[in-house]
């Protein structure tokens, strides 16, 4: 039954959790799409703009290992602010970059504040929120950042018609990371009145602490389980990667690439909160296979079209179908954790799931400029589908052995 101190400790979280991440994610919205647009501008191949872009993702998995301890050590806030200033550090770089290679560090730079943000975020909603709506919880909270990221878009687009420059939508992210900043000194610290208000900075801490021994006791459910989950996280990782490239590799302008990604980010964002209800309801296989079929024949079917007439009419419809397979399967990382962590000791373990993710997520868009260097983008991206069709079937196969019906599941 609920109580009354469950729904106040939801809905006291809800705006400091939600707000920064979806000012953050604004920030990074207006950024992705136009990255390798940028590094191409600045004498990259589309194997090295691949190479670039795919630097956010690495920044955030090499960030995953020291920013529990940080947010331990300085809390939650004060790593939440730091982050946001080494997002501007991160863009101002970008900014004014000479050379790819520059500029590839400001991209590395603004992964590592995001893997601070993202961590602190996930450990305070999964430490505070009741565990009979967790997964709503946090596909919320995947909403939030969703959110940003489909106004992102529209935000940059709109910059770069006014101004006419690409490296205008940079200032869009300067604006958010500072708005951030502000906003985390004057809104009300919603664990200030909790028996243990350091809660979420020890959890973080804990994740961090011996991860690659935690890999190692866990390696059975992080090989059968967390390899699926790196599976979800390349195909999200290659989908910000694939279709900026593919829009430059069929000569689209910057600011139509930016408006179609925004459109997909709008179908991604409308079905976060259906998500956990699906999670909750009937089961993670039903919210995260049809998410992974879905994305993975949109990519090979996008394989299929570089050279067509209508290439321009493909990239968009399957972009605004990538956002609605990515949509369906909002949160299912952060779920598929909780689900799976010791309930005595859960932190450890959540910070070795999300590493093995983040590495999917962090491998595949490295993969697809190798891919790209040798042979071609179509190839890349379409090898990157099938990936997902099989990861689709790892998860099938094996969630069911760890989470065995949905009724386990909310217990925990």
């Amino acid at each position: 039954m609920t109580t009354a101190t469950d729904e106040f400790r939801f809905r006291s979280i809800a705006l400091p959790a939600l707000l920064p991440a979806f000012l953050f994610a604004i920030g990074e919205g207006a950024v992705i799409p136009i990255i390798p647009a940028v590094a191409s501008s600045l004498g990259a191949s589309l194997a090295g703009a691949g190479f670039i872009a795919a630097m956010i993702v690495v920044g955030q998995l090499v960030g995953d290992i020291p920013s529990g301890v940080l947010v331990a050590r300085i809390g939650e806030r004060r790593a939440m602010i730091l982050a946001g200033l080494i997002a501007i550090v991160a863009v101002l770089l970008a900014q004014f970059a000479v050379s790819a290679a520059m500029f590839g560090v400001a991209i590395f730079l603004l992964g590592l504040s995001a893997a601070v943000f993202a961590l602190a975020r996930q450990a305070f909603m999964t430490a505070y929120v009741p565990v009979r709506i967790r997964a709503r919880a946090l596909s919320t909270l995947g909403g939030a950042f969703r959110g940003g990221w489909f106004v992102g878009p529209f935000v940059g687009a709109a910059v770069i018609a006014l101004t006419g420059t690409v490296q205008a939508a940079f200032w869009v992210q300067i604006v958010c990371a500072a708005a951030v900043t502000i906003l985390l000194f004057f809104l009300p610290d919603p664990t200030a009145n909790q028996a243990k208000p350091d809660a979420g900075e020890q959890l973080v801490h804990d994740e961090s602490a011996g991860l690659f021994r935690t890999i190692w006791n866990n390696r059975g459910v992080l090989v059968r389980v967390g390899s699926g989950a790196g599976v979800v996280g390349a195909l999200r990782a290659s989908r910000m990667a694939i279709l900026p490239l593919w829009a430059v590799s069929i000569g689209l302008p910057e600011s139509t690439t930016a408006l179609v990604i925004g459109i997909g980010a709008a179908a991604d964002f409308a079905l976060f909160y259906t998500s956990g209800q699906i999670m909750d309801r009937f089961g993670r296989l039903w919210s995260v296979v049809p998410s992974m079929v879905g994305m993975g024949l949109a990519l090979i079917v996008l394989a299929f079209t570089h050279d067509l007439p209508g290439a321009e009419q493909w990239f968009i419809v399957v972009a605004i179908v990538m956002g609605v397979a990515n949509g369906v399967g909002s949160g299912i990382i952060m779920t598929l954790s909780a689900d799976l962590a010791p309930r005595q000791n859960p932190a450890p373990f959540l910070g070795a799931f999300r590493f093995t993710a983040d590495a999917g997520a962090a491998a595949a868009p490295l993969a697809v400029s190798a891919i790209v260097a040798v042979a071609s983008l179509s190839l890349a991206t379409g090898l990157v589908g099938v990936v997902g069709i099989i990861g689709a079937g790892i998860l099938l196969r094996n969630v069911p052995r760890y989470v065995p019906n949905r009724r386990a599941a909310t217990a925990r």
